[in-house]
């Protein structure tokens, strides 16, 4: 066996290494980790880190070689930032000499629960406990599978590696780079684990589309009785996590989803919730999740024990809790589903304008797919004193290596083909922006996305928003029926108005880099003045 992986890392220039320990059990990555000083565990068995200054992801880190083969595909920019060839080629040789006789840890999984579109990824690891992220993370193969492995993704994780920005032509210390043409992803310098989940996460959504299927930065989960299916995009904190951990729903997973022409499918194994004030009575699953097995970053313990407490920020606000999507109990393991019925569109409004749940059509839906917004909360980083909006195209822009309206064709036509409803939820503020109104009851986010899925709110009259064009529904069982119109809980309609309109114009100027987008699309969106 040895000697078989050796050989086969010698393939992607690895040579020399120490030990080689491949495809290590939960049990055996703890040992090694607490073995190598890597972490403690929890006192519920959980391995908890510290990811030192990069306590999550770093944008500005990241790159994609510019390889002929695939230069005029990507949408190169901000977000996608080119390297040149012979320059991580360099870098890359560096960090192979580095490895050399050191111990690394190698994990054979894959991305994507569908056979036919699944992706062979092999991670190999300088630490133990970022393997067993990643072994809790992707799709675990069995037995069988493993017998005819082939990887066609490498990732070599690094973190004690540390780039000389200068030297090596790249931003800091750290650097997560994808080659997308010799399907190799490094990562060197950060040790924080979401670099490595959404780095392959990134790869998927640039080879998924060229097998037709729409790679989506959402959650789902499915009716174990009527096989129906709801998808939920949303940025952090607008309650993607939450709510599609339903106790009367089985969970397909949290974060990453491929949609065939079959139906959707995960692209984890795992889950990689924030942790931060995470609580059993909100959010049972998920905290009983956090276990052996299970990795924690970041979070901190009540003084003289190993008991986390959650609600501890000192190190960051982004504590984060990875698991396998079994730890959760009424969980979909097969991690397919069929066509949606239903897509939400989650956002955290702290200008408390947009209505709880409003439905869109499909140029609607692209216009909101494209738009990704949520906001910003005063105090949850510096410098921001009052509520700022965040548009995120596709609620993941860090992720999409393609132009973006690759993935809003996609949707729409998937949207017009299955005749699938698409509704926009707030999970934000009602009565007034952040600081003067209130955050919408969750119970109430739950009654409406139920009845959302449902086919419930399929059922009702609505009445179109004048600002924003969505339409709000009447009426929703189990809802309060005058908060659905977010105007009438402003005890000052006149500046409810002008509230809106301020939000509408940052939707439009955000809108604007889409310079290509037909008139159609751009009139799908509010009204700006």
């Amino acid at each position: 066996m040895d000697t078989k992986i050796r050989k086969e890392l010698e393939t992607i220039g690895l040579k020399n290494l120490g030990e080689i320990k491949q495809n290590l059990t939960p049990e055996l990555l703890v040992e090694e980790a607490l073995f190598n000083g890597e972490g403690v565990l929890t006192d519920t068995g959980a391995f908890r880190v510290v990811t030192g200054k990069f306590t999550g992801r770093s944008p500005e880190d990241r790159f994609i070689v510019k390889r002929n083969s695939y230069e005029d595909k990507i949408a190169w920019g901000k977000v996608n930032k080119s390297i040149e060839p012979e320059v991580f080629d360099r870098l890359y040789e560096k960090v192979l000499a580095y490895l050399e006789g050191k111990k690394v840890y190698v994990f054979d999984g894959l991305a994507g629960a569908d056979e036919q579109y699944q992706m062979q990824t092999r991670i190999v690891n300088e630490y133990a406990h970022q393997n067993l992220f990643m072994h809790q993370l992707l799709v675990r193969p069995t037995a069988e599978k493993l017998e005819n492995y082939a990887p066609a993704l490498h990732m070599v994780c690094a973190p004690g590696f540390k780039c000389d920005p200068e030297a090596d032509g790249v931003h800091s210390d750290a650097a997560i780079i994808l080659d997308l043409e010799k399907n190799i992803i490094l990562i060197v310098g950060s040790s924080y684990c979401g670099e490595m989940k959404k780095s392959v996460f990134s790869a998927m959504n640039y080879f998924l589309p060229q097998q037709n299927v729409l790679p989506m930065h959402c959650s789902a989960n499915t009716d174990p009785e009527t096989g129906s299916v709801a998808v939920f995009f949303g940025l952090s904190g607008t309650g993607k996590t939450t709510l599609s951990a339903d106790p009367a729903r089985k969970l397909i997973g949290d974060d990453e989803h491929g949609w065939s022409d079959t139906g959707i499918f995960n692209i984890e194994g795992g889950c990689y919730a924030k942790a931060i004030r995470l609580n059993r009575e909100q959010e049972p699953q998920i905290f009983d999740a956090v276990k052996f097995g299970s990795v924690v970053e970041n979070v901190e313990f009540f003084p003289g024990t190993r008991k986390i407490d959650f609600y501890d920020e000192s190190l960051t606000e982004n504590t984060r809790a990875a698991y396998p999507v079994e730890y959760i109990p009424n969980a979909q393991l097969d991690g397919k589903g069929g066509i949606p019925q239903t897509i939400i569109f989650l956002t955290a409004d702290a200008f408390g304008v947009l209505p709880p749940i409003a439905k869109l059509d499909t140029l609607q839906a692209m216009y909101h797919l494209l738009s990704g917004y949520t906001s910003k909360l005063a105090g949850t980083e510096r410098g921001i004193t009052e509520p700022q909006a965040t548009f995120s195209t596709c609620f993941g822009e860090p992720f999409l290596p393609l132009d973006p309206m690759v993935y809003a064709n996609m949707l729409a036509e998937k949207i017009e083909k299955y005749d699938v409803n698409v509704y926009l939820v707030n999970t934000g503020w009602v009565g007034g922006p952040y600081g003067v109104g209130n955050r919408i009851k969750l119970s109430y986010t739950r009654a409406l996305v139920s009845a959302a899925q449902n086919g419930e709110l399929a059922k009702v009259e609505y009445e179109q928003h004048p600002i924003f064009k969505v339409s709000m529904p009447k009426s929703c069982p189990g809802v309060d029926a005058e908060i659905l119109n977010p105007r009438n809980l402003w005890e000052d309609k006149a500046a409810y108005d002008a509230q809106a309109k301020v939000l509408a114009k940052k939707f439009a100027d955000n809108f604007k880099r889409f310079e290509t987008a037909p008139e159609e699309l751009v009139k799908a969106g509010p009204v700006a003045e």
